[in-house]
């Protein structure tokens, strides 16, 4: 029987996850499906997983913090990082076990191997949403001191206005955990004075369609180190599967 996985989100047009995972399915010849499910609200996933007899899912903008609710279980390290990018889906009927897990972190932190230099001390961090607490989760397990910025600061959170120059001199590291540049709006780019950017500075777009964001070719004219999301994409997904594929 084949299994049958996906993705859950609002707008999922952006999305190479069910590309990644079909063409992963057939060059390694498993019988499984991939497909994205587009959700108004997240208390729709559990129908879904019934109707669809869902294996397991990912879980992408805006649900990774909203799902928690709805899980039997969260692995330790997704209910210290407070957001859930996988299910697995254990059981059937009255004996179904929704589990949630990250692995947004765990690709994020191997995707800097090789690429983010030695000397980084201290990041900033587009957004405060379900990706970037994996961001942040996975800059500080590396010892890398990190601060949030948003367009709504409170208490740890800092505004985007508070990105002078005097800032930038004290960072290495800027990572855009937002979805602002992801096709179709590729124009958006996050609110930052790239005039202090230099070529000292490494800059990290989770935003992977385009691969090329307006936030990317921004730091470039800079002089800046860049690097996309879509490593990152295919490293968590590669995590994802062998969670799906624990012992039941």
């Amino acid at each position: 029987m084949t299994r049958r996985f996906g993705l859950i989100g609002r707008t999922l047009q952006h999305s190479y996850s069910e590309m990644l995972f079909n063409s992963k399915f057939e060059r390694e010849h498993i019988d499984a499906s991939y497909r994205p499910y587009e959700l108004d609200r997240v208390e729709e996933v559990l129908d879904l997983v019934d109707r669809e007899h869902l294996q397991g899912f990912n879980v992408t903008i805006p649900y990774k913090q909203t799902i928690i609710p709805l899980l039997d279980d969260v692995s330790p390290e997704a209910a210290t990082i407070g957001a859930v990018n996988v299910v697995h889906v254990l059981g059937s009927g009255s004996n179904r076990k929704l589990v949630g897990y990250n692995t947004d972190a765990v690709g994020f932190s191997q995707s800097l191997d090789g690429w983010l230099p030695a000397s980084c001390i201290s990041a900033l961090v587009l957004g405060t949403g379900g990706a970037s607490r994996a961001v942040g989760y996975a800059l500080r397990g590396r010892g890398i001191e990190v601060r949030y910025i948003s367009r709504s600061p409170r208490p740890g959170v800092l505004s985007y206005e508070s990105i002078t120059a005097s800032l930038i001199a004290h960072v290495q590291l800027i990572v855009n955990a937002t979805p602002l540049g992801t096709f179709p709006e590729v124009d958006g780019c996050p609110a930052v004075p790239f005039e202090h950017l230099s070529e000292k500075m490494s800059l990290y777009d989770l935003v992977y369609n385009p691969s090329l964001t307006r936030f990317l070719r921004k730091g470039m004219e800079r002089g800046c180190r860049i690097k996309n999301g879509e490593q990152m994409l295919r490293l968590q997904a590669e995590a994802a599967w062998e969670i799906w594929n624990l012992p039941k």
